[in-house]
């Protein structure tokens, strides 16, 4: 059973996690191979939305840096949202929140792929 579920919206293929809590070594390999084959679909642009998600292991982390490397050297933007406090603060005290996009909503992540120019 797929780990992850898809969808393209304009442009912006979005990813969304099936499991709550990504914890166990199997389904983080999982994971993090579906992961870098969607990154070969996404066009130049990808969302990746945890809604739902509660728990998260520090091993799925380097899987979506792994995949942020892959997304970068093939030019598609990643950006995150929907992501628990809990999370949040791993992701803050790994520096991680300086390196990806977060936002609260994938319509804000999706919003922001509409803006040009310096701050877009």
């Amino acid at each position: 059973m797929p780990e992850l579920v898809s969808q393209h919206k304009d442009d912006v293929l979005i990813v969304q996690f099936t499991s709550q809590k990504i914890l166990s070594d199997v389904l983080i390999a999982q994971i993090g191979r579906e992961l870098l084959e969607l990154a070969d679909e996404a066009n130049g642009k990808m969302v990746l939305d945890f809604q739902g998600v509660t728990f998260m292991s520090s091993a799925m982390i380097g899987k979506i840096v792994l995949l942020n490397k892959k997304c970068k050297a093939s030019n598609t933007v990643v950006k995150l949202c929907n992501i628990a406090p809990s999370i949040m603060e791993v992701f803050e005290i790994t520096r991680l929140n300086k390196v990806f996009s977060i936002f609260d909503s994938v319509d804000q992540a999706l919003e922001s792929f509409k803006k040009k120019g310096w701050f877009g």
